[in-house]
């Protein structure tokens, strides 16, 4: 079972009334087949977020099948959020991630409705802006629970099936309440109208009043009422929102480094935190990065409970008016431009490590200085799954820094940045941020007149489209590409790039099911590969070839082709293709009449398979072995491996 909740919080007050609504509204949903939604909306710090995580964890019991979160904020690119990809997010933690994923979002949405049909979840979706973002994100089982977070209301929901709580701020009853469970402390008796002074300038903010009972903590010796005035001159002086006033207070009271970090963290890739980026991105030190985050975490400016640290919301404004106040001129665009050069290094290693060694375009990026690189292990000693791990925990961050690039002028990093988020594209299509990463790299490649690149993100992109049924924006921009590299010299790389390009448009004949033309683009291919002694090239490009030509029934030639493939894979060493090979060569001895010939061939490909832990190949392989030996007379093995087949795609929803 997922659970997606962090730690409660140490102090919590009021809000009986809703949790009430809500209790009595989950014990009287009796709907069949569309689950209840719990819309909780206020102003940014009434404690929406917090409330909707104390409701999943009181209810957890009523929903055995899991809690799952997206905050959709996370997935908001130019204010707009993709649904594919947020019903990516949320059916990740129900085992169908990277392969299984479909890739569509017709697709995607039946995948989530099969996965989720009959559970018993709570599903919350945080910072919402429209129902419109919600809606398709509704499990497909009455007996799920969907808790909401929003700003305003979100009056689209069916009405009926949606309970609107709207969190009004605090009483100053509860908010006095709340301080006191923070900060222990004689004033708030001795002082009881500067209690009430403090109270009105927190507005009944939880979030505010957090960071005030902070801020008394660090500030015991001074009367509450000498605290309260220097409030009160910040507010009559500055004209500020009260709340900020309280926010301001904290902040003063930060030493240089987390001021500093503070002032920079809205401007941070992806919004999440890792230590080591924090680090590259103040550019003081680890030492220095970990003391702000623990600074501004004590100082209740960080929420620190999830995986990775976060700058909440309500403060986000805060801190960037503290930038524009208090900053120095290019203070985050140079923390930016750091933070960028040390992710592409840490992108480039990681897509070495997952994809090998592999045509690329830009240069290796030497280190930071002063950074520390992510320990992927000595030379050697790296897996590619730590690879592809990172780049998956990490690709908010990897999108961010495209994005902050291009704006920046840093043309070279966009394009550059999008090599590794190809590798991670293939095994993890978050289609959306690919095509919008890809757009900016073929902007930035424009810019610099890199014909090589731009060619690259050309042929990047057209897979993001073709992949989502977008076949003639695919050839659209194949046909660019094919036009930028017939500018290119008659350098051995230009001529490989060329070739790659060939192959791109041979795979999208292929999907369009022209594969006449797909063999032709892949014998062209493979002819240059030959010629520029690229052996890589020439393995991959028979390969590919023999496929196209077992799809048009040529299939001696396609065993001729496939058994050369399967002989150079193994003498390169390239066992993830071999057992590609092996697969593909298979299938056409089955088709030819050889099943004896076939057998070892599907077999090795299934062991390679399972040693990998891929159960996607490993399912893709079982059923025509499967068919295979109930021909040569083994039903009871036939019907041993279409079990096993079965319960893979069971478990992954595929």
């Amino acid at each position: 079972m997922v659970y997606q909740v962090p730690p409660a919080t140490a102090h919590f007050v009021d809000r009986e009334d809703e949790q009430a609504r809500a209790f009595r509204a989950v014990s009287d949903w009796k709907h069949p087949s569309r689950p209840l939604c719990l819309a909780l909306s206020g102003l940014g710090g009434t404690g929406k977020t917090e409330l909707a995580y104390r409701l999943a964890r009181t209810l957890r019991d009523r929903y055995p099948d899991g809690v799952l979160r997206v905050d959709l904020n996370e997935l908001r690119r130019d204010g707009v959020v993709e649904v594919t990809d947020a019903l990516g997010e949320l059916l990740a933690p129900l085992d169908v991630e990277g392969r299984w994923l479909h890739q569509t979002l017709r697709d995607r949405s039946r995948q989530y409705w099969d996965r989720t049909d009959g559970r018993r979840l709570i599903v919350l979706v945080d910072n919402a802006r429209t129902a419109a973002e919600v809606l398709p994100l509704l499990p497909a089982s009455g007996d799920s629970l969907v808790i909401v977070a929003s700003h305003g209301p979100l009056h689209d929901l069916e009405h009926g099936s949606a309970v609107e709580l709207p969190l009004a701020p605090l009483a100053d009853q509860d908010a006095a309440e709340l301080l006191e469970m923070i900060v222990d402390d004689p004033r708030l008796t001795d002082e009881p109208d500067a209690l009430q002074g403090l109270l009105r300038v927190c507005a009944g903010l939880p979030a505010a009043v957090r960071v005030a009972g902070q801020w008394l903590r660090r500030h015991r010796r001074r009367p509450l009422s000498r605290l309260l005035a220097e409030l009160d001159t910040e507010l009559q002086d500055r004209g500020l929102p009260m709340v900020e006033a309280v926010w301001d207070a904290a902040y003063r009271a930060l030493d240089e480094d987390a001021a500093l970090l503070y002032r920079l963290l809205p401007a941070y890739p992806g919004g999440a935190l890792t230590p080591e980026g924090v680090a590259v991105f103040l550019g003081r030190g680890r030492e220095a990065a970990d003391d702000s985050l623990d600074a501004l975490e004590a100082a209740g400016l960080l929420d620190a409970r999830h995986e990775r640290a976060r700058l909440p919301e309500p403060l986000r404004a805060h801190a960037d008016r503290r930038a524009r106040e208090d900053g120095t001129p290019g203070e985050r665009e140079t923390a930016l431009r750091r933070v960028i050069r040390w992710y592409l290094r840490q992108a480039q290693r990681a897509d070495l490590l997952a994809a090998g060694p592999r045509l690329t375009i830009a240069d290796p990026v030497p280190p930071e200085p002063d950074a520390q690189d992510i320990a992927f292990g000595a030379p050697g000693e790296g897996r590619p799954a730590d690879g592809q791990r990172w780049l998956e925990a990490e690709r908010h961050a990897v999108h961010g820094c495209v994005t902050e690039a291009n704006r920046l002028g840093m043309d070279t990093e966009t394009w550059a940045l999008c090599e590794p988020l190809w590798t991670h594209f293939l095994d993890h299509p978050h289609h959306a941020d690919a095509a919008d990463s890809f757009r900016l790299g073929i902007a930035s490649a424009q810019r610099a007149e890199h014909i090589p690149a731009l060619a690259r993100m050309r042929a990047q992109l057209a897979r993001a489209l073709w992949e989502q049924d977008e076949f003639d924006a695919a050839a659209e921009q194949l046909a660019a590409a094919l036009a930028a590299v017939e500018l290119l010299d008659d350098t051995p790389r230009d001529r490989k790039l060329a070739a790659s390009v060939v192959e791109f448009r041979g795979t999208l004949h292929g999907r369009r099911g022209d594969w006449q033309s797909a063999a032709a683009d892949f014998a062209s291919a493979r002819q240059v590969h030959r010629a520029i002694g690229n052996a890589y090239g020439v393995l991959l490009g028979t390969y590919r070839l023999g496929e196209a030509l077992a799809a048009l029934g040529e299939l001696d030639r396609a065993e001729e082709l496939l058994a050369q493939a399967h002989e150079l894979a193994g003498a390169q060493g390239r066992e993830r293709i071999a057992a590609r090979v092996a697969f593909a060569l298979a299938g056409v001895l089955a088709r030819l009449g050889r099943p004896e010939r076939a057998r070892p061939l599907y077999e090795s490909a299934l062991a390679a398979a399972r040693a990998r832990g891929a159960e996607f190949d490993e399912a893709r392989v079982l059923d025509p072995l499967a068919d295979l030996v109930a021909e040569l007379g083994e039903p009871d093995r036939a019907a041993e491996l279409r079990a096993t087949a079965r319960e893979i795609r069971r478990r992954h929803g595929g």
